[in-house]
């Protein structure tokens, strides 16, 4: 596989995340995580049950866009995908950003993310 077609996938994987957030779809968003998730965000670490749970409310982005993303292949059947995401809030004018980390592993047939971990980025501008 090239570099480019196993990026665009990963890229694929990793809005499909994003796209449950837009949507406020938990259980598209859980479905794309391993049972054993682990996240690790500014505000303290989660597993797939709490990063499911912030969509009870509904949606938590309104938009976004996913740039600079880059792979690393762990060992075979774990990749590693980083990006810097940025995206605004569901009523909100302001754009947020911040750099993901994204490690997905080929489990029982179908890639999971396991790990993610965010890093916000101090001044976002207007990115999305």
């Amino acid at each position: 596989m090239s570099d480019d077609v196993d990026l665009e996938f990963f890229v694929g994987l990793e809005r499909a995340v994003w796209d449950a957030l837009v949507a406020g779809d938990a259980e598209a968003d859980a479905a794309c995580l391993s049972e054993d998730f682990l996240g690790v965000y500014p505000s303290g670490f989660s597993g797939r049950s709490g990063h499911s749970r912030q969509l009870a409310n509904g949606p938590t982005v309104a938009a976004y866009r996913i740039m600079h993303a880059r792979i690393l292949t762990v060992a075979p059947g774990h990749v590693l995908l980083a990006y810097l995401a940025a995206y605004r809030r569901p009523g909100s004018d302001r754009d947020e950003a911040m750099y993901v980390s994204s490690l997905w592993s080929d489990r029982d047939g179908g890639w999971r993310n396991v790990f993610s971990q965010d890093t916000p980025v101090a001044a976002a501008g207007s990115v999305v």
